[in-house]
């Protein structure tokens, strides 16, 4: 499968390829393996993101799920840049207004994180849910920082993973 890496704030990130469509993000630093012009400009896209140079990704997405999933990281995209929305918000824009864990569950496995940005989506309250990208928390906070939201982590949930 095609692959690109990168060095991010967030540590090393791989972006991954299939069919001309973005499929993964992953944490960590592979040797690049075929780079494609979809690849390429999700790189660039992506360094122009962490610069603060661009709003919104435009790159084609084929992450894998099910209906339910696809529907909520549909929602996820939706949320602009430097804003959040709950687990409850999403529910509701996937249709199932009370399935906030079923969310949950669903952020937990959006294989595009930063792209499909499940790091803008919090617990009600303002609290910080979780994320499991590689860093937990502490990443979520630095996605969000970028974005120009102060996330605080209250001490007791900082080491969730």
């Amino acid at each position: 499968m095609p692959q690109i890496s990168m060095n991010s704030p967030v540590g090393a990130i791989t972006v991954f390829e299939f069919d001309d469509k973005i499929v993964a993000v992953d944490w960590g630093f592979v040797e690049d393996m075929e780079p494609s012009p979809v690849l390429n400009e999700a790189k660039a896209q992506l360094n122009a993101y962490f610069t603060g140079k661009l709003d919104t990704f435009d790159l084609p997405l084929a992450p894998d799920g099910t209906d339910f999933h696809k529907a909520v990281w549909e929602a996820m995209c939706k949320i602009p840049l430097g804003k959040t929305a709950t687990y409850k918000d999403l529910a509701i824009a996937a249709g199932a207004p009370t399935a906030y864990q079923a969310v949950g569950t669903a952020c937990g496995l959006n294989p595009i994180p930063i792209i499909i940005p499940c790091h803008r989506v919090l617990a009600s309250g303002g609290k910080p849910g979780g994320y499991s990208g590689d860093g937990g928390l502490e990443t979520k906070r630095a996605l969000l920082k970028i974005e120009g939201i102060d996330l605080v982590i209250p001490s007791d949930q900082g080491n969730l993973f």
